[in-house]
C-alpha cells in the first residue's frame, strides 16, 4: 500500500493494514446487508446509498476533516518559511510529493498527518509544538508524519473508522426503534421467534463496533512504531525524535483537561495522544507506550552507529546516546 519513496518499507504494516481493511470491510458490508434485509420495503436502496455516501465522504474529505476538527489553517511559505523549508528538505530526501502545510493554533504540543493519498495530503503542527521543540526535534516529528503519508496508513485509519461510524449510527437507530416500535412492527418480530428486531440489530451493531474499535487501535499502535522507525532512518537522528517524544509526552500533562478532551477525537492521528495520567498499556490505547518507542529508537541508533565493515561482529556495538534526555 505504500507509495514509492525512500522511507524504509514495512511488510508488517502493509499486512496489518490489508487485514484490517479486509475484516472491517466485511463487517461494513454485513451491517449494510443486514439492515437492507430487515428494513421495511423501499428502504433498502436508501440504506445502501447512505452507507456508500459515508464511505465516499470519509475518503474524499479525509484531508480537510481532520484540519477542521483541529481548527487548523493551511499556511504559505511566506507565513511559515522555516516549517516549509524543513518539509521541502524531508520530501526531497524521501522522494515524495510535498503535502499541504497547516498550523493549529493551540498550546497542545502535537502534530498529525491526514489525506487520501500522498498527492492529496496535509501535515499539521500545533503552535504548542513549534514553541517547545528544537529544529532537529521538529524535523524528527515531521519525518514521522511524512512516513504516515508515504505508507498511506492515514487513509486506511480514516476508512477503517467508517465501520465504527456505521455501527454507532445503527445502534442509535436500533435504540430509537426499540423505544418507538420501529423496524416493521409486530410482523418482523414474529419472524424472529419473539425476539425484537431492534434488539438483534443493537447486539449485532455492538459486536461490529467493538471489533472495529479494537482492530483500529491495534493497527494504530503498530503504525506509530513503524512511523517512528521510518522517520528515524530517514533523518539519521533517532535521538532527536526521542527527545521530541519525551518533551511532548511530558508537556501534554500540563495542558488543561478541557483542552485535552476537546482534542481527544484526534488521538489516533496525533504523534502522541492527548491524554494525561492514563496508562497506555491497554487494549484501548491508540499509541504504544513511551518506553516502547524509546527502546525502538535506541535500537535504530545502535544500528546506525554500527560500522558498515562489520567490525563489531564479535561483540555488541558500543552503547548509543541516552535517548531519554539530553
Amino acid at each position: 500500500m505504500a507509495t514509492s519513496t525512500r522511507f524504509v518499507g514495512d511488510a508488517g504494516l502493509t499486512a496489518r493494514m490489508t487485514a484490517t481493511m479486509f475484516l472491517l470491510g466485511g463487517l461494513f458490508v454485513a451491517v449494510v446487508v443486514g439492515l437492507i434485509t430487515i428494513a421495511p420495503p423501499g428502504w433498502g436502496f436508501v440504506i445502501g446509498v447512505v452507507a456508500l455516501g459515508i464511505l465516499w465522504f470519509q475518503w474524499y474529505n479525509s484531508d480537510s476533516l481532520a484540519l477542521k476538527a483541529m481548527r487548523a489553517r493551511e499556511v504559505s511559505p511566506q507565513e511559515a518559511p522555516e516549517l516549509h523549508d524543513m518539509i521541502d528538505r524531508l520530501c526531497a530526501l524521501a522522494d515524495m510529493p510535498k503535502p499541504k502545510v497547516a498550523i493549529a493554533y493551540t498550546d497542545l504540543p502535537n502534530a498529525f498527518a491526514t489525506g487520501r493519498s500522498p498527492s492529496r495530503a496535509a501535515v499539521c503542527v500545533t503552535t504548542g509544538i513549534l514553541d517547545r521543540l528544537t529544529r532537529e526535534e521538529l524535523e524528527g516529528v515531521l519525518a514521522h508524519e511524512l512516513s504516515h503519508v508515504a505508507h498511506r496508513d492515514v487513509l486506511v485509519m480514516t476508512l477503517a473508522s467508517s465501520a465504527g461510524i456505521i455501527a454507532g449510527m445503527t445502534m442509535r437507530g436500533a435504540q430509537y426503534g426499540g423505544m418507538f416500535g420501529g423496524f416493521g412492527g409486530g410482523r418482523r418480530d414474529d419472524r424472529n421467534s419473539g425476539v425484537p428486531v431492534w434488539l438483534l440489530i443493537l447486539v449485532a451493531s455492538l459486536v461490529v463496533y467493538a471489533i472495529s474499535f479494537l482492530a483500529t487501535r491495534l493497527l494504530s499502535r503498530y503504525r506509530e512504531l513503524s512511523a517512528d522507525r521510518a522517520g528515524a532512518y530517514l533523518t539519521g537522528r533517532p535521538s532527536a525524535l526521542a527527545d521530541a517524544l519525551v518533551k511532548i509526552t511530558g508537556d501534554i500533562s500540563s495542558i488543561p483537561q478541557k483542552d485535552l478532551r476537546a482534542a481527544s477525537s484526534m488521538n489516533a492521528f496525533f504523534i502522541a495522544p492527548a491524554l494525561s495520567g492514563v496508562s497506555m498499556k491497554t487494549l484501548t490505547s491508540t499509541h504504544p507506550s513511551l518506553e516502547q518507542r524509546l527502546q525502538q529508537l535506541a535500537k535504530v541508533q545502535a544500528e546506525l552507529s554500527r560500522p558498515l565493515d562489520g567490525s563489531f561482529d564479535d561483540g555488541p556495538p558500543p552503547a548509543g546516546p541516552d535517548l531519554r534526555g539530553r
